[in-house]
């Protein structure tokens, strides 16, 4: 493995350059879930402008979310945020060089803290993301889903079993590297990958059943009206939704379940009816756990509308836009209209 990752591995990215904590930690969180080619530009343009922890820590929540708006999982932001403050009111900005003591840290947990660990200060620390488990579950032909708690205790087992007592930062990259790039989902390299000689998911005949995919439920399906209230001015009303639950501490438009609910809450905070109104297309907007058909209704202000007291919302300007978290459909009919 180690041999192959000095032929073949990625050297190059931007977060293996300058290797510290912070650079490694910030690269880690966006990786979530997120593929490399996404998180590149979204990981320099962060670095620019917060090129430590504590630049990071200083800024505002809306900042972070800003800067993170299209990357998705928006409580991994959050969390960033979060995790950042805590570095430097209980470790002056250092990392803790501990591993329990940096899994415990906002938005890390085990397999983040290990990698944090590893490439940038030289631990040894197994790792277990969704390339890991590719990579082990293929090789060792292991049966279940990896989410089932059995599966997940073997496959920690094998990846503490199997780090070496050296060259601890190019394991766990090349680890990383062979799952996103030979071993992969519906592709594999299997020609070329050095592990194929040993491996009992090849041997099979069928490398890609492995992992064993999640027993698969329905998604549910739940439909909402979004508002879109557009002043004289052509404005648009945005609030900030809470900080748990669905795009937490992000700015959306208000939603309503009808359009009699629409007109409701435009005489409450406005004192006044639609001069115009225009239902726009709907479309599906998918999560993790169910899908949300969002229904957009433009509902424009008459010029003399009693304007809302400051503080209750934002009237955001396209053409002058505030650096603003915006949750991912929101900023997609933004840009439509």
């Amino acid at each position: 493995m180690l041999a192959w990752y000095q032929q073949h591995g990625r050297k190059h990215l931007p977060w293996q350059q300058q290797i510290t904590p912070y650079r490694v930690w910030v690269s880690e969180i966006m990786l979530q879930q997120t593929q490399v080619t996404t998180v590149i530009p979204y990981y320099e343009r962060f670095m620019q402008r917060f090129p430590d922890v504590f630049s990071l820590a200083q800024a505002e929540q809306d900042e972070v979310l800003h800067l993170w708006t299209g990357l998705g999982y928006y409580a991994r932001g959050r969390n960033l945020h979060a995790c950042a403050k805590q570095v430097v009111e209980q470790y002056q900005g250092e990392f803790p060089q501990d591993l329990e003591a940096l899994a415990d840290l906002p938005g890390i947990g085990r397999s983040t803290a290990a990698a944090i660990a590893s490439i940038s200060m030289g631990m040894r620390a197994a790792i277990m993301d969704g390339n890991v488990k590719r990579v082990l579950t293929r090789f060792f032909a292991i049966e279940g889903w990896p989410g089932q708690t059995s599966v997940n205790k073997e496959l920690w087992q094998l990846a503490e079993s199997l780090t070496p007592e050296h060259s601890f930062r190019e394991y766990t990259q090349v680890m990383m590297d062979l799952g996103a790039t030979l071993c992969t989902r519906s592709k594999p390299a299997c020609g070329i990958c050095p592990l194929q000689p040993h491996c009992a998911g090849y041997a099979s005949g069928e490398p890609t059943q492995y992992p064993h995919s999640k027993p698969k439920k329905a998604k549910p399906e739940k439909h909402t009206i979004m508002l879109i209230i557009q002043n004289s001015a052509g404005e648009r009303w945005l609030l900030q939704r809470p900080t748990q639950g669905l795009w937490g501490g992000l700015w959306s438009f208000p939603e309503v379940d009808s359009e009699a609910e629409a007109l409701i809450l435009l005489r409450q905070q406005f004192g006044c009816e639609p001069e115009s109104q225009q239902w726009l297309d709907g479309f599906r907007h998918t999560f993790s756990h169910y899908h949300l058909h969002i229904q957009p209704l433009l509902l424009t202000l008459p010029g003399t509308s009693q304007q809302i007291q400051q503080g209750s919302g934002h009237w955001y300007n396209s053409n002058k836009p505030a650096e603003l978290g915006l949750a991912a459909p929101v900023k997609k009919l933004l840009t439509q209209i």
